[in-house]
C-alpha cells in the first residue's frame, strides 16, 4: 500500500486560479522562460534529513510526527523501507532531485566498517530506486557533528584520530555519492568552530580544515569524480564562531589555502539572516566571485535567533532570489534544495506536501518576476544610469588603469571640487521593485 494514499498521482499544475491544495498553482515543469524550462531553471530538490529523519522534537518536548510507514528502529531494513517511501514522495511531488547526509540514510554501527555496510546496504536501494523512477541526487554529504566524537569538530579537532576518523567517512560518502551520480558533494562545517579562543589554536585548526579539504580533492580525482565540490556558510550553531560564517569568509578562506578552483557554495537563507545579511547579499557575494552553486531553499523566522528552517513562501525574497540567480547564468549542477522542515505542529504525512508545493509555488513565482524584470531592463537601466560616470572621460581612464594618485590629485586640483552627486533614488528602486510583485 502507498504510504501516501492520500495523493493518488503527481501533483498537477492547475494554475492561479486553482484552490487545490494538492496542485501547483505557479510551478509548471515544462513552462519555458528565458529559454529554458521551469524544471530545468529551479532544479527542485527534496532534503532526506528534514523529510523523512525529523520527528518534530524540540529542547522542550518529544517528537510529534506521524510517520507510520517507520517502524522506529534503527535497522538496515527500515532504513532500506524508508528509502522506498521516500522515493514515493519524490515522484508524487514531481521533485526531480533529493539531497542527504551519510547517517540521515543508513544507521550508524557499532564500528566505521559496520557503518560502511549499512550505508553500502541502503545506497543499493537508493540507486535501484533511481533507475526505476529517473530522479537524481543532487549532492550528498557526511554528518560530521552529530555524533559525540565530534564534540571538538571534524577537520579542526585537537584529536588527530578523530582527524582521520572523519577522513574515512567522507571518503564513504563521496564514493556513495558518486556511485550514485551525485551532481555534487557539500561539506558543512557543522562543529568546525570554537566556543572559547583560550583554548583554540585557530591558525592550526583553518590549515587542518585546508588539509582535510585537499585530501578529499585528491579522492576525488582518484576516483573519478568530477562534480564540484560545495562550501556551505552556516554561522553561530552550533559553535560560537564558525569558520564558514557567511559567503565572504568562506571565499576568503578558499582563496587563502588555494582550493577556490574545486568549490562553489552552497547558500541558505537562513543561514544568511543568522550571519546577518540578507540571502540576496550572500548570493552577489558568491556570484560577482564566480562561486555560485547551489542554494538551500528555506527562511528564517527574524524574530528567534536560531536556525528555524522554514519553507520560505515569501514571494519578495524569492523574486530576490531568482533575479540574482539568473544574472549570474543560473544553476548548472546545483539547484533550489528545500532544507526546510515541517512545524513541529503540522506533524501529518500529507503536510509533508503542503509544505513543498507551497515554496515550489514560490520560487516559481520568484523566476517568473525575476525573469520580467530582466525583460524590461528598468532596474539594470537605473542601475547603469547611476554608475554612467564610470563609462566614459575619468571614470573609463580609472577602470582601465590609466591614472595614478599623482594624476587624480593634478585632476582635482586643477577642477577644484567633485561633479555634484545624484540622487541614489532607492525609494524609486522600491517601488518600482514593487510593480512586478
Amino acid at each position: 500500500m502507498p504510504a501516501f494514499s492520500e495523493v493518488a498521482a503527481a501533483i498537477p499544475y492547475e494554475g492561479p486560479t486553482s484552490r487545490n491544495p494538492l496542485a501547483f498553482k505557479h510551478y509548471d515543469a515544462e513552462a519555458m522562460i528565458e529559454g529554458k524550462s521551469m524544471r530545468d531553471h529551479l532544479r527542485f530538490s527534496v532534503v532526506y534529513w528534514h523529510t523523512f529523519r525529523g520527528t518534530g522534537s524540540d529542547p522542550f518536548g518529544a517528537g510529534t510526527m506521524q510517520r507510520p510507514w517507520d517502524d522506529g528502529s534503527d535497522s538496515v531494513e527500515n532504513a532500506q523501507k524508508r528509502a522506498r517511501v521516500a522515493f514515493e514522495f519524490f515522484e508524487k511531488l514531481g521533485a526531480p532531485f533529493y539531497a542527504f547526509h551519510d547517517r540521515d540514510v543508513a544507521p550508524e554501527g557499532k564500528t566505521l566498517a559496520e557503518s560502511h555496510k549499512n550505508l553500502d546496504a541502503v545506497a543499493a536501494v537508493l540507486k535501484e530506486e533511481q533507475q526505476r523512477s529517473g530522479v537524481k541526487l543532487l549532492w550528498g554529504t557526511a554528518n560530521l557533528f552529530s555524533h559525540p566524537r565530534y564534540l571538538h569538530g571534524a577537520a579542526t579537532s585537537c584529536n588527530a584520530e578523530v582527524f582521520a576518523y572523519a577522513a574515512a567517512q567522507v571518503k564513504k560518502a563521496l564514493e556513495v555519492t558518486h556511485e550514485l551520480g551525485g551532481e555534487g558533494y557539500t561539506f558543512w562545517g557543522g562543529r568546525e568552530g570554537y566556543q572559547c579562543l583560550w583554548n583554540t589554536d585557530m591558525k592550526r585548526e583553518q590549515e587542518h580544515l585546508a588539509r582535510f579539504l585537499h585530501l578529499a580533492v585528491d579522492h576525488a580525482k582518484a576516483i573519478g569524480y568530477t562534480g564540484p565540490f560545495y562550501i556551505e556558510p552556516k554561522p553561530k550553531e552550533p559553535t560560537k564562531h564558525q569558520y564558514d560564517s557567511d559567503a565572504a569568509a568562506c571565499l576568503n578562506f578558499l582563496r587563502q589555502y588555494d582550493l577556490l578552483p574545486y568549490f562553489k557554495l552552497n547558500l541558505e537563507t537562513n543561514h544568511a539572516t543568522l550571519a546577518g545579511h540578507t540571502m540576496q547579499h550572500e548570493l552577489e557575494v558568491a556570484g560577482a566571485a564566480g562561486a555560485l552553486g547551489s542554494i538551500d531553499a528555506n527562511t528564517g523566522d527574524l524574530l528567534l535567533g536560531w536556525d528555524t528552517d522554514q519553507f520560505g513562501t515569501d514571494i519578495y525574497m524569492t523574486s530576490q532570489c531568482m533575479y540574482s540567480i539568473l544574472k549570474y547564468g543560473g544553476l548548472t549542477t546545483g539547484g533550489v534544495n528545500f532544507d526546510a522542515k515541517v512545524r513541529r505542529e503540522s506533524f501529518e504525512p500529507i503536510d509533508l506536501f503542503y509544505a513543498h508545493i507551497g515554496s515550489m509555488d514560490a520560487y516559481a513565482r520568484g523566476l517568473k518576476i525575476a525573469a520580467a524584470m530582466r525583460a524590461d531592463g528598468r532596474i539594470e537601466g537605473m542601475v547603469r544610469d547611476r554608475y554612467a560616470s564610470w563609462d566614459t572621460g575619468l571614470g573609463a581612464e580609472i577602470e582601465a588603469g590609466d591614472h595614478s594618485f599623482a594624476s587624480l590629485e593634478k585632476r582635482m586640483l586643477d577642477q577644484g571640487e567633485a561633479a555634484p552627486n545624484a540622487s541614489g533614488r532607492q525609494e524609486l528602486f522600491e517601488n518600482v521593485i514593487n510593480e512586478y510583485l
